[in-house]
C-alpha cells in the first residue's frame, strides 16, 4: 500500500515512545527526559511499565499471563494497570517534565474523549479488558498542542460506554502518530534500552541501520528477529503505509545525539 499523499508545509510532530527498562532505571528516565524535553517543536511522549504492573500485580498474590507478548487483562489486573499506568508512571513522568521546563500534561485515552478503543473479541483467546484503537480525537490534540501542552499517554484507553481498556503503548503511539499525519508531519520514535534493532540481540554493535519491507520479511523467514520486536515493527509498517513521515526505533541517545546508531524503518 502506498501511503497517503501529504499536504505541504506541514508543523512537525515527534511522537516518543517509551519502554519499561527505562522507565524502572532512575537514572535512564531522568536523562531520557531531559533529552525529550529538548526536542524542539510539537512532541507527544508514550509511555508503557508492564513490568511495574507485573511487579505490583505479583506484590498483591495476582498471577500476571501474557500470550505472545500481549498481557491478558481480567478485572483485577485491569485495577492493578490503571494505578500503575495511569497514576504511579504517568505523574511520575509529568512532574519531572515540568523541571525540565516541559508543560506536560498526563491522558489516558478516556481523558477529554482522545482516544476510544474497541474491546478485543479474539475468536480463541480471551484478552479480557485489553483494547484495540478505533478513534483519535485529532481535534483536541491539535488544540492542546497548538497552545503549548505536551501530552504524555498512558497506556490506559476507554470504550466511550464506562469501560477503562489496557492499550498496547507501541499501538497507541502508531495510531496517534497516523491519525496526527493528517495535519502534522510527524516522526515517531521507538526508544528502548538497545540501539537499535539487532541482528544479533546479544551484540549491541549490531544495528540494523535501515529495515524496508524486504528485508523485514527476509529477517523475519531466518528468525533473525526477537519475537518482541515483530509487533512492534508491523506497527511501523502500518503507520507509514497510512502517513507517518519517518519511523526511528533505539536509545533514547538517538533524540539528542547526532552520532547515535539507531534503526530507520522505510517503506
Amino acid at each position: 500500500m502506498s501511503p497517503k499523499p501529504k499536504i505541504q508545509n506541514l508543523k512537525s510532530l515527534s511522537i516518543v515512545k517509551i519502554g519499561g527498562n527505562i522507565i524502572d532505571n532512575p537514572t535512564e528516565l531522568e536523562q531520557f527526559l531531559s533529552d525529550f524535553s529538548k526536542i524542539e517543536g510539537y512532541k507527544i511522549l508514550v509511555h508503557g511499565g508492564g513490568k511495574s504492573a507485573t511487579k505490583m500485580a505479583e506484590s498483591i498474590g495476582l498471577v500476571p499471563q501474557m500470550i505472545d507478548g500481549r498481557r491478558i487483562t481480567d478485572a483485577a489486573m485491569l485495577d492493578v494497570v490503571v494505578m500503575i499506568y495511569a497514576g504511579q508512571i504517568n505523574k511520575n513522568i509529568v512532574a519531572q517534565l515540568q523541571a525540565n521546563n516541559t508543560n506536560a500534561m498526563g491522558f489516558s485515552g478516556a481523558d477529554g474523549n482522545l482516544i476510544q478503543s474497541d474491546k478485543r473479541n479474539h475468536p480463541t483467546i480471551n484478552y479480557g479488558f485489553v483494547g484495540d484503537v478505533k478513534k483519535v480525537n485529532t481535534q483536541l490534540l491539535e488544540t492542546l498542542l497548538s497552545n503549548g501542552i505536551v501530552p504524555v499517554f498512558c497506556a490506559i484507553t476507554h470504550d466511550g460506554k464506562g469501560q477503562l481498556l489496557n492499550t498496547n503503548a507501541d499501538t497507541i503511539a502508531s495510531e496517534l502518530a497516523i491519525a496526527l499525519s493528517e495535519v502534522f508531519d510527524v516522526t515517531l520514535n521507538y526508544c528502548f534500552e538497545k540501539p537499535g534493532v539487532l541482528y544479533d540481540a546479544e551484540d549491541d554493535s549490531s544495528v540494523i541501520e535501515n529495515i524496508n519491507q524486504e528485508l523485514y520479511s527476509q529477517l523475519k523467514a531466518e528468525k533473525a528477529i526477537h519475537s518482541g520486536m515483530i509487533p512492534k515493527l508491523d506497527n511501523c509498517f502500518n503507520s507509514l503505509s497510512k502517513g507517518v513521515q519517518k519511523i526511528k526505533i533505539g536509545h533514547h541517545r538517538m533524540l539528542q545525539h547526532k552520532t547515535a546508531l539507531y534503526t530507520t524503518i522505510t517503506l
